[in-house]
């Protein structure tokens, strides 16, 4: 029994196979990403999903660019109640590091690999913005200083997911040291706060 195919509007179709191509991302890293799993998923023809992104590798970047805008969204949430509170760094550390657990980081390795370069959209700005603010040497350290610790953290945060065991391994830990990620990430959370002057 076939399944009959409905005609959507563009940008529905559009984000139906974002949707389903994020939902692959997760279940199964950038491998798992395909054409035609994707068209199953969404009920259309793998011609149909080829016909509003072209070409697997600008899915790819499509997907990358909308992911890059949930976690914009994400972050934005999280800094106004992080913000509203106490402003517990670890759990902007948790947040983004949740981000790419999900499959972003593989992505996002697997892209620059691949040749491609993000131009810089600033999806960060928001947190630079606002660790920056909180510094109490802020009038005098440049902003630089603080794009640069972000910008550090982040690279982490995204092959985290690929490498952190390996890269922790290396290092000499083992067992359940090497494997799980919490621990690194309170390291980062600590010497962020430090080298910030926020604690």
């Amino acid at each position: 029994m076939t399944r009959s195919r409905v005609r959507r509007p563009p940008d529905e179709a559009r984000r139906l196979i974002l949707d389903a191509a994020e939902r692959l991302l997760a279940e199964g890293g950038v491998a798992a990403v395909q054409v035609r799993a994707i068209a199953a998923r969404v009920g259309m023809t793998d011609a149909g999903v080829s016909h509003h992104f072209g070409t697997r590798d600008r899915l790819l970047e499509a997907l990358l660019r909308h992911g890059g805008r949930k976690i914009r969204t994400g972050v934005e949430g999280v800094l106004d109640s992080w913000l509203g509170q106490d402003a517990d760094l670890g759990e902007l550390v948790d947040a983004l590091a949740d981000f790419y657990r999900r499959g972003y980081g593989e992505l996002a390795v697997a892209l620059h690999a691949a040749g491609w370069r993000d131009e810089g959209s600033g999806m960060l700005d928001p947190v630079v913005d606002a660790l920056h603010a909180l510094r109490p040497d802020a009038a005098g350290t440049p902003v630089e200083d603080t794009r640069l610790a972000v910008a550090a953290l982040h690279q982490a945060l995204a092959t985290e997911p690929l490498y952190g065991p390996a890269f922790r391994r290396s290092a000499g830990l083992t067992g359940r040291a090497a494997t799980a990620p919490a621990p690194q990430l309170r390291w980062w959370t600590t010497h962020l706060t430090r080298s910030l002057g926020l604690g």
